[in-house]
């Protein structure tokens, strides 16, 4: 076989159907649209159910969504562990060694697991068990 003897298999290309192309291209005038009526116009508004009472409205509201809301990324003491003794632990530290993939609005040290060794921790919050059990391990905790 040669390059010049290539083809396509069979049915592995569809021909487009150009609609509203004149009336030999068997979806001309309407368009495949029929004759008049609301399907037959351009817009129909988005979730238009003929009159019915749309889904979203017939649906119960509940609560509504704080636009203030801070998602802080969490960090437990266990995964501490990764880094050496005296090391400083950043935030930019934590994304470069995957132990967070996003800062998101700031990170959370909580205090699930047991923390080995002596580090000084940068971050935006902490919970106060996490910051004693630093503290008991020899390390420091900052906030920033």
């Amino acid at each position: 076989m040669k390059l010049n003897e290539l083809e396509i298999a069979e049915g592995a290309r569809k021909v487009r159907n150009r609609v509203g192309r004149g009336e030999s291209s068997g979806n001309g005038k309407t368009a495949g649209r029929g004759q008049k009526g609301q399907k037959a116009r351009s817009k129909v508004r988005l979730g238009f159910e003929g009159g019915q009472m749309p889904l979203f409205r017939r649906i119960p509201k509940r609560g509504f969504t704080n636009i203030n809301r801070k998602d802080y990324a969490v960090v437990n003491l266990d995964q501490l562990n990764k880094f050496d003794n005296g090391t400083e632990v950043t935030p930019v530290l934590l994304v470069e060694a995957g132990i967070v993939k996003k800062e998101l609005s700031g990170i959370k040290i909580l205090a699930n697991g047991q923390l080995e060794k002596s580090l000084t921790v940068k971050a935006n919050k902490f919970s106060a068990s996490a910051v004693t059990a630093i503290e008991a391990a020899g390390g420091k905790t900052e906030v920033i």
